[in-house]
């Protein structure tokens, strides 16, 4: 057989896999058997082993196979994934309606069940599976590439020509009926069994050997197409354009007309969730229509088109065994339930939290109580009530304490504040936590300095801030027990790299209170080094769209310490990064603010802002004398007339995109 013909074989011996494939996985509705599929696929082996020059990354012969990895790649998102804020009753889901309504007028909803697994973005070029990636910080994530190849219901290659170089987002989930089963070959084999089918799915997904990956019993769901080169009206049709290109979305999906439909539709997907064989622990409600989508656009954190519906709460009842006290990165004293094991909905929990001392008094919980525990989602378990009835008399009381448990210090309750706290700025608690933070995956990501590293350097002294990890040494580390050279010298170059990192992780990892990952992403993007922010007045970041007040004034409050600014000056002495890698751009708008009102025709609201942040100027909601222009698009608001009583100037979306040369005149 000449080559010409074996690659014609091999062409539709895929073809013929895939659609075998995508019946099977995919509609659950198989047309030949397991035996015949196998056939199929050693044929296709024999051909590719004998002609390897014609193996692409879309055979499905790839989708096994390769060396573990020593690490994870990072890699950046197409489009960032930003989280859903949640809701919690119908009341929130109208207020969640009126303010849609309120900004782009009557809209119908899609309702899609949320899956209770691990989120991932994949990318696809010319119909080819190309990459795939965890959430990460919504910006960045790791490239799990090979593990999401084991999963059979993920397309290598697109079918049909609906959709071509696409990133679209989804949910790997381990099906109920999957899990019990691979549980069961876990203890025969006296290996540890899964918690949950969560837990299953996050894990696996973060194997570095693709083939433990592929013996786990794991799905996906696809539901978001978020970036696209062919235009779509409307959330349903981007749907069924993903079923038609070979994804797995969720049959459950259905698109309603207003929010009383919605709220209806919610209620039976609670009323279902049982008897499904994978775990949902919501809904989620997408405004239909894409235009008015990019019209809403969204906060730094969340999109304002979408929510996400929690269903109750899972709920069991244990005993209280003892109340520990735990001493946070800002100090903040927090009591902490020690529990007797309980199964709260597939979760052994055995510790829960209590909020703070007021909620604990408020709410009368004592030691050896029978207390009923509540988990919703990834929500950190807690305590809802104590079982009085079932009191004996030998329940205690927790006093609230006037020391730190760790460093004595007496603690300070701030007015019209809830915690108390340990103003012990060298507390061994507090350093280790800001030590865990800086370290962290989401600040300066440094491997290998992990929570017992961090206490053994605090218990020789080694350390005191976060500067210090710069000035340590290979011969100190390797003082440390458990330290060998290699893994001492491991631990000086990943400490060395994070000098490298974004301004964003510098931001996060410092710790400033009330300043989360995108509230540091987008001080970031606003200022060009960390000077500059540091510059920044309270009135100045309370302008900046995205940002509360809180965060403000906190961001304000950092940089008035003279601790705080000799450890930044430090940190640049020691070479680490305080400066965007955007402040070499041209930067044609800088300092210039700018107010947007009306619905724009060639931009969404957010790509309007981001092109201003790129240049270097600053987006508000509110007019101001401060703001420079007022972009007009269709029936402005109220922002229009306050702007021309108050003289700002006022141009149209055409004259906006002029100036930041994105258009040029005819």
């Amino acid at each position: 057989m000449d080559k010409k013909k074996v690659a014609q074989k091999i062409k539709e011996l895929r073809e013929e896999l895939n659609h075998h494939n995508y019946k099977y996985y995919v509609k659950n509705n198989p047309e030949i058997s397991d035996y015949e599929y196998d056939q199929l696929l050693k044929k296709l082996e024999k051909l590719e082993d004998k002609y390897p020059d014609l193996i692409t990354p879309d055979t499905p012969t790839q989708r096994v196979g390769g060396k573990p990895l020593d690490e994870f790649q990072t890699v950046k998102h197409k489009i960032p994934m930003l989280s859903l804020a949640n809701t919690y009753n119908e009341q929130e889901l109208i207020d969640f309606d009126e303010r849609v309504q309120k900004n782009v007028g009557k809209v119908e909803y899609v309702v899609e069940p949320k899956i209770d697994g691990a989120g991932i973005a994949l990318y696809y070029e010319n119909g080819v599976f190309v990459r795939g990636a965890t959430r990460g910080d919504g910006i960045k994530g790791d490239d799990i590439t090979q593990n999401l190849k084991t999963i059979h219901s993920i397309p290598l290659r697109l079918q049909h020509d609906v959709l071509s170089t696409i990133e679209v987002r989804g949910e790997v989930f381990m099906t109920k009926s999957g899990f019990k089963e691979y549980n069961k070959e876990q203890i025969k084999q006296d290996k540890q069994p899964f918690a949950n089918p969560r837990n299953a799915a996050a894990g696996s997904i973060r194997q570095l050997d693709p083939n433990i990956v592929a013996e786990r019993p794991l799905d996906a769901f696809i539901y978001l197409l978020s970036y696209t080169e062919t235009p779509f009206n409307t959330q349903e049709k981007v749907l069924d354009a993903l079923k038609k290109a070979g994804f797995k979305t969720n049959p459950l999906s259905k698109k309603v007309k207003n929010i009383n439909e919605a709220i209806k539709y919610c209620k039976k997907l609670e009323e279902k969730r049982d008897s499904l064989d994978y775990d949902i622990d919501g809904a989620v409600l997408k405004v239909n229509s894409i235009k008015k989508q990019q019209n809403l656009g969204s906060t730094s954190k969340n999109p304002r088109w979408a929510i996400s519906y929690k269903f109750a709460a899972q709920q069991a009842t244990t005993v209280l065994k003892d109340i520990d006290i735990q001493v946070g990165r800002t100090g903040a004293l927090t009591p902490v339930a020690i529990l007797k094991p309980v199964d709260v909905g597939g979760v052994t929990v055995s510790r829960a939290t209590l909020h703070n001392f007021d909620e604990l008094k408020r709410k009368d919980i004592r030691i050896h109580d029978t207390v009923l525990i509540e988990r919703s989602g990834d929500v950190i378990p807690q305590v809802v009530k104590s079982i009085t009835e079932k009191r004996s008399g030998e329940e205690q009381k927790k006093p609230i304490p006037k020391t730190c448990p760790i460093c004595n210090t007496p603690v300070q309750h701030k007015e019209g504040e809830v915690a108390i706290r340990c103003p012990n700025k060298m507390c061994p608690a507090r350093l280790k936590w800001r030590m865990k933070y800086y370290a962290s995956r989401d600040a300066m990501d440094i491997d290998h300095l992990g929570e017992s590293t961090v206490d053994k350097l605090l218990d020789k002294n080694m350390i005191e801030n976060v500067a210090d990890l710069y000035d340590l040494k290979k011969e100190d580390i390797l003082q440390i027990e458990g330290f060998k050279e290699k893994s001492a010298q491991n631990l000086i170059e990943s400490i060395k790299q994070s000098k490298k990192q974004d301004l964003s992780r510098l931001i996060y990892g410092l710790g400033i209170r009330h300043v989360g990952k995108y509230a540091a992403q987008l001080l970031a993007r606003h200022f060009s080094s960390i000077d500059k922010l540091a510059e920044a007045t309270e009135e100045e970041l309370k302008e900046i769209d995205g940002l509360g007040e809180k965060s403000a004034e906190a961001i304000a409050t950092f940089f008035t310490s003279e601790e705080n600014i000799t450890l930044i000056n430090r940190l640049k002495e020691y070479g680490v990064n305080t400066e965007s890698k955007k402040a070499e751009k041209e930067q044609s708008l800088k300092g210039k603010r700018f107010v947007f009102t009306g619905s724009l025709e060639d931009l969404s609201r957010s790509k309007a802002g981001d092109i201003v942040k790129e240049q270097g100027g600053m987006v508000t909601s509110s007019v101001s004398k401060n703001v420079n222009y007022v972009v007009v698009g269709k029936k402005p608001g109220s922002k229009y007339e306050k702007a021309k009583k108050q003289g700002i100037p006022i141009i149209k979306e055409d004259e906006f995109l002029y100036m930041t040369k994105k258009k040029e005149k005819r």
